[in-house]
C-alpha cells in the first residue's frame, strides 16, 4: 500500500543515521557535506519521493522568491508580450510568478490584490482595471514596505515606479499623421476616458487637432468598448453623422481592424474615403487588408524593465530611485492611412 505521509528530513536521517543538519545541508548542496554522503543522501530521497518545501523555508527567510502580477486582461497580444518580458527576468533571476486578471472591474482587482498579499508575493507588478479610480487597495502592500511597481496603466504615487509610454505623444503622433495625410474630419474611437492611457490618448488626439487649426467636435468622439465589435458599432454611429469622418485614429488595433472589416462592408473605401490608424502593433494589423497603420511600443520591454526594477528593490541593487520610466514609441505607416503616396 502506497504510504501518503509526507517525508521528512528526519525520516531520511533515521533511515540512514545520519544527523537531520547533515540530511538538509546535503540536499541544498552545502561544499561542506563529502560528494559520496550528498549521493547517498539525494538517492535515498529519490527513492523515499521526498519533496522539498521551498515554500516553508523561504517563509523562514521571510521571502517566498514570489512576483505577482495583477493585469487588466490576459486575452490581449500586447499585454501577452509584456507578461512574456516578465516572466523571462523573472525566471533568470530565481523568482516564481503568480499571474492573475481584473477583467477590467476594480472589484475583481481588489480581491486579487488581497489574495496577492495573503500569498506573500515579495512584490507586485499591476497594470489597473479601466474603472479603478482609486488605489487604496494597495495601502496592504505600502504599508508593509512591499515593494509595487505599476506598468502601462497607472496612477502617480510617490513611493511606486511607473513603466509607461508617453501615451499622449503617441496619441498626438497617431492624430498629426492623419492630418499630413489631409485628412480635415477626423474621429477617435476610444473606452472609457476614466482609464489614463485612453484618456492620454485622447488628450493628444485634441492637441494635435488645435495646432493643426481643426476644431475638436464631440460628435466624432466614440467611446465604444474596444473590442472586435467595435467597427460595427462605430459605423452605426458614423451613418447617424451628416458629415462623415474622413479620418479615424482607434485606440487599439482589435477595434481598428474590426472598424476596417465594417467600412468596407458599409461601401467606404479604406483609406480613399476614411483613413485608419490604430494601436500596438498587434500582429493582426499586418494581415487585413489594406495593412493596418498603428503606433508600436514594446510590450516585451515594458515587462523586462518592469520586472528588473522591482527585482533591483527586492534584492537592494537598486542605486536610483524613478518615479516614472517612459519608453519609447514609433508610428508605423501602412495601407489603411496612406492617401499621399
Amino acid at each position: 500500500m502506497r504510504n501518503k505521509t509526507e517525508v521528512t528530513i528526519y525520516d531520511i536521517a533515521e533511515a540512514l543515521n545520519i544527523s537531520p543538519s547533515t540530511v538538509s545541508r546535503a540536499l541544498n548542496d552545502h561544499p561542506a557535506i563529502r560528494k559520496e554522503t550528498k549521493e547517498k543522501i539525494n538517492k535515498y530521497a529519490r527513492e523515499m519521493g521526498y519533496q522539498h518545501n521551498s515554500f516553508a523555508s523561504n517563509l523562514r527567510r521571510k521571502r517566498t522568491n514570489t512576483i505577482g502580477v495583477i493585469a487588466p486582461r490576459l486575452d490581449s497580444y500586447f499585454m501577452s508580450t509584456v507578461i512574456a518580458g516578465i516572466e523571462k527576468v523573472a525566471s533568470e533571476s530565481g523568482y516564481n510568478l503568480i499571474i492573475s486578471q481584473s477583467l477590467e472591474s476594480v472589484t475583481k482587482e481588489v480581491a486579487n490584490v488581497n489574495t496577492m498579499f495573503k500569498s506573500r508575493v515579495d512584490g507586485l507588478l499591476i497594470s489597473f482595471a479601466g474603472d479603478t479610480e482609486d488605489i487604496s487597495h494597495l495601502d496592504l502592500f505600502l504599508r508593509k514596505g512591499i515593494s509595487v511597481i505599476f506598468f502601462d496603466r497607472v496612477f502617480q504615487h510617490p513611493d511606486c515606479t511607473s513603466i509607461v509610454i508617453d501615451n499622449f505623444k503617441a496619441g498626438y503622433s497617431a492624430t498629426t499623421h492623419l492630418i499630413e495625410q489631409g485628412c480635415k474630419h477626423i474621429a477617435h474611437l476610444t473606452n472609457s476616458l476614466q482609464c489614463s492611457v485612453y484618456n492620454d490618448r485622447f488628450n493628444g488626439f485634441k492637441k494635435a487637432l488645435t495646432d493643426a487649426g481643426i476644431e475638436y467636435k464631440p460628435e466624432l468622439l466614440f467611446n465604444i468598448r474596444l473590442n472586435d465589435k467595435a467597427g460595427e458599432e462605430a459605423v452605426k454611429k458614423i451613418s447617424t453623422l451628416h458629415q462623415k469622418p474622413d479620418g479615424i485614429f482607434a485606440a487599439n488595433d482589435t477595434s481598428a481592424v474590426s472598424l476596417i472589416c465594417n467600412l468596407k462592408s458599409a461601401g467606404f473605401k479604406v483609406p480613399q474615403d476614411i483613413a485608419v490608424i490604430g494601436f500596438n502593433d498587434d500582429p493582426i494589423s499586418r494581415y487585413i487588408e489594406p495593412n493596418l497603420s498603428t503606433i508600436s511600443y514594446p510590450g516585451n520591454d515594458m515587462g523586462e524593465i518592469a520586472a528588473r526594477t522591482l527585482i533591483d528593490r527586492l534584492e537592494n541593487k537598486q542605486t536610483e530611485k524613478k518615479n516614472t520610466i517612459i519608453l519609447n514609441h514609433e508610428i508605423i505607416m501602412r495601407g489603411s492611412s496612406l492617401r499621399k503616396l
